[in-house]
């Protein structure tokens, strides 16, 4: 459609503020914002809607305007609301800039211009845009029974023949269009939009998977103005098809069920509020040492919400996390907390609201997981862990459906690593399965120095379990940093030194051997080298480090070291 048209539509009362002559302009799509630079999240053609939120005084329009002009948007709708009118250095800036400015009065909702232009924008039937606006429009009315974006995606399929699905940053199936994804498939997928955000590319990703099967991405954005605050949680809708052959018109069509999509998403992070504030006030109450009788309390009120269908008391755990950027420029916890409602939704449901069972609150820069278990999926009565035991009494290994934190480690590693790239870390730390009151602060603590474990190794992903604590590595994160590099310096560095002049692969040796248990013939066997040429090595080792490793006191200090390094 034409910018024009929005001037001869009566019920939207827009006033042309400036640039009659460009008015010929084709809109493709629409963008409501007030970022102060929103231009990573435009592809031209947009109609831009704001409320003025980034104007914090005169000098704030050129700059905006400018960012929009060089994004090739068609043009810019500015509220009256907030203001009462609108300003005249914006008047000026878009005059400069030949973008065409309309005033948006304030009894008309952003929602409504965008709804008109979302139905025209596509000069084909190409799946009749306003059925999908009114049925949308009719799922949100009748809340999660009216079938959340599944209904979307099964018209694109009726109406275009296309097959898509909506799937999470883990890769989770949030809905689809009758056909499920293989897991492997969901993985890569998720992986790519993660990679294809980082990059700030414009959208669609197209993504080729083995067995030569392609699908466009379209990312289901929040408009954040950091992509790592959104990017470990973030939406995006998989479309099996090349976009790399469509017509402007049906990309518009796709961008525009992205839009319904995001409204479907924001709903149903509406609906989270209670649940967090219920996970926040029952790990308030096990942090600051109330009674286990008050703690039991306010999760029985709590239990309605927190453990929806289930009867009796369920069993518990617990999970920390935690997500570093390089810079702290990001608030670690809200971002924690959003990848924790995704990464532990419940992989045997599909759907929006399959993260439901759990509830995550944060502080500070962790978050903090509540995973009820059924009880029905608990640990059998009889095996240790009854009603008033705690963390230690009821492994998390004894119930079917517990987290156990390899289990969580293999499905985030893949597809959280490319969006973490090089300035990204991820560290989780899962507790055991309790079943009281009392318990949940053993399970906390448990969590806490799990998370810790995690942190002390090396990857852009860490998860450490409860059953690790018994470990040596439960000493590792407590050694003090200077220690631990004095430490690993003393052995290592030697080492370090004679690789990189002779290229000796000292440590891939050192390492083989001792996760052989010493044994030369496998430890050879498992490098390919002959047992004298593993000999001369080990014999080297010893030699620039004053260390025998025949001797288990001058081995378990090599190991110690290679862990800390």
């Amino acid at each position: 459609m034409r910018l024009r048209a929005l001037l001869d539509t009566e019920a939207l009362g827009l006033r042309l503020l400036g640039g009659e002559a460009e008015l010929d302009r084709t809109v493709r799509g629409v963008m409501t914002t007030d970022l102060r630079d929103p231009s990573r999240y435009l592809t031209g053609g947009e109609l831009v809607l704001t409320g003025l939120g980034w104007r914090h005084g005169p000098e704030d329009s050129e700059s905006f305007v400018r960012l929009l002009a060089g994004a090739g948007v068609a043009g810019l709708g500015a509220g009256e609301a907030e203001l009462g009118s609108i300003p005249d250095d914006l008047v000026s800036a878009c005059v400069r800039h030949r973008l065409p400015l309309f005033a948006v009065d304030e009894k008309v909702s952003f929602a409504s211009i965008t709804e008109h232009v979302v139905r025209q924008v596509s000069s084909e039937r190409a799946g009749d845009l306003a059925a999908v606006v009114d049925r949308h429009r009719r799922l949100m009315s009748s809340g999660p029974a009216g079938g959340g974006p599944d209904a979307v995606l099964d018209l694109l399929g009726s109406d275009l023949d296309l097959r898509a699905w909506v799937l999470s940053s883990t890769g989770r199936e949030i809905g689809g269009s009758g056909h499920p994804l293989p897991a492997a498939v969901r993985t890569e997928l998720a992986g790519a939009q993660q990679a294809a955000a980082r990059t700030a590319r414009p959208s669609p990703h197209r993504v080729a998977v083995q067995g030569g099967r392609t699908y466009s991405l379209f990312p289901i954005r929040s408009g954040d103005a950091d992509v790592r605050a959104t990017l470990l949680s973030d939406w995006f809708l998989a479309v099996e098809a090349d976009a790399g052959e469509w017509p402007a018109e049906r990309l518009d069509l796709l961008h525009g069920v992205t839009q319904l999509i995001a409204v479907e998403r924001d709903r149903r992070d509406a609906a989270r509020a209670v649940r967090r504030r219920l996970a926040a006030e029952v790990l308030e109450l096990v942090t600051g040492g109330a009674p286990p009788a008050e703690i039991g309390a306010r999760l029985r009120a709590a239990a309605p919400v927190l453990v929806p269908g289930a009867g009796g008391a369920p069993y518990w755990q617990i999970v920390v996390a935690r997500v570093d950027w390089a810079g702290g420029e990001v608030p670690s916890g809200p971002v924690a907390q959003a990848l924790l409602e995704e990464a532990l939704a419940d992989p045997a449901e599909a759907g929006p609201d399959a993260a439901d069972r759990i509830a995550v609150a944060h502080a500070d820069d962790k978050a903090m997981a509540l995973v009820p278990l059924p009880p029905a999926l608990a640990p059998a009565e009889g095996d240790g862990s009854g009603e008033g035991g705690t963390a230690a009494d009821a492994r998390a290994g004894g119930a079917p459906n517990a987290l156990h934190a390899d289990r969580l480690l293999d499905m985030l590693r893949s597809p959280l690593s490319r969006g973490l790239a090089e300035d990204g870390r991820v560290t989780i730390g899962v507790s055991a399965a309790v079943q009281s009151a009392e318990g949940l602060r053993g399970a906390l603590e448990e969590a806490r120095h799990a998370r810790r474990v995690a942190a002390a190794r090396p990857g852009r992903v860490c998860v450490a379990g409860h059953e690790e604590l018994a470990s040596h590595v439960l000493l590792l994160p407590f050694v003090p940093d200077d220690v631990r590099r004095a430490f690993t310096a003393r052995l290592l560095d030697p080492l370090r030194a004679y690789d990189r002049r002779h290229r000796a692969e000292l440590i891939p040796t050192l390492e083989a051997f001792l996760e052989c248990d010493g044994s030369w013939t496998r430890c050879a066997t498992r490098l390919h080298l002959h047992v004298n040429t593993l000999r001369y090595r080990i014999g080297r080792i010893e030699q620039l480090t004053g260390r025998d490793l025949a001797r288990l006191e001058d081995k378990l200090d090599f190991f110690l070291a290679l862990r800390m390094s």
